[in-house]
């Protein structure tokens, strides 16, 4: 929206109205930047965090939407460390998800079908999340949504966002986002995936949406990764949708991409926002709402710039929970034997001794490290 004031800036230089020496036309004019509207989309959704948190814990604890916690017969030890949480507000994503839509709203351009697409994919999964946690609170247990219908949904979300991807974004100077691209290969391995872009583009965006579901298990763990993964890619979408950079550093370039950094920015001014009130020991618990928007969010973001792969590493965290349930679940079922006291993994460390406070610092700093060691790899091709 506020781009427009850029637009109309041009508008008033063509109709002699002001010169281009005029502090109007110099101030209208720094709305064309990227940058620019990157960093307003952060502080706008900083603020947004802010100024509603307090309000929405309020209202959570006045409609008694707490978190239901897993009996002691569930979880044993951990009910232990966990059980004193329990009507703690949850369904805090909506205070995530409406500070990244409103501020991308107020700071990208609306003719870019990427930020539409992103939105789509944010709003649907959160929607599901909703649900999900409305099913928990009223039912009073943990269990929420089916595995079957859960999975559906989300199917059904990231089917229609991959195709939006694949086919509805134009191709740009011959790049199309069907392109696959891999880390420390300059050139497109396969220059064209066709209908199979969309099939891999929606296990992207299903597995991420769990991935990050799955970590959200410890105050404020989920939201401090999504910080730095949304901060990474804040970086890739930049030198995506910019030609030099791009050329210079060997990745693809799109235009469309230029408006992902403030789609990105904006994410992470959600989550320093939310932090504030979801920091270790949590008064708002996100909730489903916020955690499967988020996944999809940063899995449709990476695809967006063509860097979904280097996903697998710039959200390490994400992964490392994720496998463990699988190992868990594997080992289990073939072997009888876990392989971890509990997972997803962060619970094997609290089980293990650490504190709570010591898994979420020290997971916060593997996060950055995996986001700066993707970085990196930028410059290997």
């Amino acid at each position: 929206m506020f781009y427009w004031l850029y637009e109309l800036r041009n508008w008033l230089e063509a109709a002699d109205w002001i010169s281009d020496d005029a502090f109007l036309y110099k101030l209208l004019n720094i709305f064309r930047y990227h940058t620019f509207r990157a960093g307003g989309a952060f502080l706008t959704a900083f603020v947004l965090s802010l100024l509603f948190g307090e309000r929405l814990i309020r209202k959570l604890i006045s409609m008694k939407i707490g978190q239901p916690i897993r009996t002691a017969e569930e979880v044993h030890k951990l009910y232990e460390l966990h059980g004193k949480k329990a009507g703690t507000p949850t369904m805090g994503g909506i205070l995530i998800l409406g500070s990244i839509v409103l501020s991308t709203l107020l700071w990208a351009k609306w003719d870019n079908v990427m930020v539409w697409t992103i939105l789509f994919t944010t709003i649907g999964l959160g929607a599901l999340g909703f649900r999900d946690d409305y099913l928990k609170i009223s039912k009073k247990n943990a269990k929420g949504v089916s595995a079957r219908t859960k999975l559906v949904w989300q199917t059904g979300v990231a089917v229609i966002a991959a195709f939006l991807m694949a086919y509805a974004v134009p191709p740009d100077e011959g790049i199309t986002l069907r392109a696959l691209y891999v880390p420390f290969v300059k050139d497109a391995v396969i220059s064209d995936m066709n209908i199979f872009a969309v099939g891999l583009f929606a296990l992207i965006i299903v597995g991420a949406s769990n991935a990050v579901n799955l970590t959200d298990g410890l105050d404020g763990l989920a939201t401090g990764c999504s910080l730095t993964t949304a901060l990474a890619y804040t970086g890739f979408g930049y030198i995506c949708g910019n030609a030099k950079y791009s050329d210079y550093l060997g990745v693809a370039h799109h235009t469309l991409a230029n408006e992902i950094p403030i789609v990105a920015m904006a994410l992470a001014g959600a989550c320093v926002g939310f932090l504030w009130f979801n920091a270790h020991p949590a008064r708002m618990f996100m909730g489903d709402t916020g955690s499967l928007a988020l996944g999809g969010c940063i899995a449709t973001i990476a695809i967006g710039c063509k860097q979904e792969i280097i996903l697998a590493l710039v959200g390490g965290v994400f992964v490392m929970e994720a496998l463990s349930v699988m190992i868990q679940v594997f080992s289990f079922k073939t072997r009888g034997k876990r392989v971890f006291r509990m997972a997803p993994i962060h619970h094997h460390f609290e089980l293990g001794g650490w504190h709570e406070n010591q898994v979420i610092v020290r997971f916060w700093a593997m996060s950055l490290f995996f986001a700066l060691l993707g970085l990196a790899t930028l410059k290997l091709r």
